[in-house]
């Protein structure tokens, strides 16, 4: 987010007890009579923002924040082998977020995200439309298993050198095979040591995808504490092994639960990780929806793409 206001900190945080071992950490900012606003972060497993908000008007919205299952703040932790990633999906993603709702007493709120957060926006909104005052999504994915699939094998015609590496990081007898579910294997290993490694040669193709793009950044997924990036590649072949546990093109499918619902949708078109086909696709679906697409912006985005986000949710903090 452009930096519009001074440095918000939490006002509130605490942990929500999922009631199945699981406790979700979140926290409040800005002003607690404020429109209510929910950020919903990527990753899979990357965790909320640590750093102070300064793209919400603190007079006018209640932002809260929260770090899904395992990931972050919350416990347990998937840098543990113990964690039980059984209890780790959508659905149970799409239920905590509104029981968070429940347990603060918000009645509608605005949901904001990026990447996987835009997949997991549209699945709870589908699920509770009624909850949900407005949208806005950048880098636009909805995990369908083409969308895996570019990800991590077919984006590799643009590096095969990269790509090879990660192929690589498998046994030998399971490159020709699932690669996503041999990493998921490898990241369930006892031996720390094959954890560490696996992720290092996970989130190296994770960085390479984006490296290239327009705005592209060395060491982006990388650039973590070492249990952070055994639990951030930990839940994301959890999750992508499984297609997320969606059907193909359900997102897509069951886009007109979506409508009255405003939304602006924004994308690089150079995004490497998820190209801008998905995003057209849906907003064709959702009437409701403004779609931009940004020349000089990859999954990483740009000024521009910052600064339409940040219109949109000045925009929407007047409804």
């Amino acid at each position: 987010m452009v930096d519009l206001y001074p440095p918000t900190g939490p006002y509130d945080s605490g942990m929500l007890d999922t009631g199945d071992g699981n406790r979700v950490y979140y926290e409040q900012l800005g002003n607690p009579e404020g429109k209510p606003a929910l950020y919903v972060h990527g990753g899979p497993g990357a965790g909320a923002p640590r750093r102070p908000a300064r793209g919400w008007d603190p007079g006018r919205y209640r932002v809260v924040r929260f770090d899904q299952r395992n990931c972050g703040r919350s416990t347990p932790h998937a840098s543990d082998p113990a964690a039980d990633m059984s209890l780790n999906t959508t659905q149970h993603l799409v239920d905590d977020m509104e029981r968070l709702r429940e347990h603060l007493g918000i009645e509608r709120w605005l949901l904001d995200g990026a990447s996987w957060g835009s997949t997991l926006i549209l699945a709870y909104a589908q699920q509770h439309p009624e909850r949900v005052s407005e949208i806005v999504i950048q880098a636009v994915t909805t995990t369908r298993r083409a969308e895996i699939d570019w990800l991590y094998r077919g984006a590799g015609r643009f590096n095969p050198e990269a790509w090879d590496r990660f192929r690589d990081g498998v046994p030998e007898h399971e490159r020709d095979g699932d690669l996503l579910a041999a990493y998921a294997r490898l990241m369930e290993n006892p031996d720390r040591a094959v954890r560490e490694r696996a992720a290092a040669d996970w989130l190296a193709w994770e960085d390479a995808v984006v490296s290239d793009e327009p705005n592209g950044l060395p060491g982006m997924y990388s650039d973590r504490e070492v249990d952070e990036r055994i639990a951030f590649v930990r839940i994301c072949a959890h999750y992508f092994s499984h297609g997320a546990w969606l059907e193909e093109d359900q997102l897509l499918r069951n886009a007109h639960r979506l409508a009255g619902i405003p939304a602006v949708l924004v994308h690089g078109r150079h995004d490497m990780g998820s190209p801008v086909q998905t995003a057209w696709e849906l907003a064709k679906e959702w009437p409701d929806a403004r779609l931009h697409i940004f020349e000089d912006s990859g999954h990483i985005g740009g000024e521009a793409m910052r600064e339409t986000v940040r219109a949109a949710i000045e925009e929407f903090k007047h409804r």
